[in-house]
């Protein structure tokens, strides 16, 4: 009985954050850790998840609003479906565009399941490959027709050459991000 009661708390406390966020505005600092990374606020702005030392000399995760701005959402929570199409993982405290050399990675990122469906990291990620000089439709199209090229051309076209290019999410959406295919 004790895992249906946890169940229907989980349910009863979701439903509340989503109705929230239907009626009122989503603010980065007030969503709990767990649907912070790859939610946008409604001022447009990505959130991030950061770590903070506590007191005991551990860590604490806390969701803050950055500076990036996204074109064309605002008020996003983006859906588990989309987090697990995509490989993506709701606990990062950053991006790196190291993340595109991983194969696995970008197959599913390239996969239909999300870049036809997720238009939210699909956005960041196209944001950050353009950062590198990388055109991510090239890249999901080369990915599906020869997955080896795709890797030995990202990796000479100087994309997440190494751990000197790791910053978090400080590329500005473009006004012309993609489409879904």
């Amino acid at each position: 009985m004790a895992s249906s009661s946890s169940k229907l708390t989980l349910v009863l406390l979701l439903s509340s954050l989503f109705l929230h966020a239907t009626l009122a505005e989503i603010v980065c600092e007030e969503l709990p850790k767990d649907l912070c990374a790859f939610s946008i606020a409604s001022s447009g702005k990505r959130c991030t998840l950061e770590t903070l030392a506590n007191r005991d000399g551990g860590v604490e995760y806390q969701c803050r609003t950055s500076e990036i701005v996204v074109e064309r959402m605002a008020g996003y929570i983006e859906t588990d479906e989309c987090v697990r199409a995509c490989g993506v993982d709701r606990s990062a405290t950053g991006i790196s565009s190291d993340e595109l050399l991983n194969a696995q990675f970008t197959a599913k990122l390239c996969s239909p399941a999300c870049y036809r469906r997720c238009p939210n990291i699909v956005d960041l990620y196209f944001n950050l490959a353009a950062g590198e000089g990388v055109f991510l439709p090239d890249l999901c199209e080369m990915r599906r027709t020869n997955p080896h090229r795709a890797m030995i051309e990202l990796m000479s076209s100087g994309a997440a050459a190494g751990p000197a290019r790791s910053e978090s999410m400080d590329v500005v959406a473009p006004a012309s991000a993609p489409s879904p295919m």
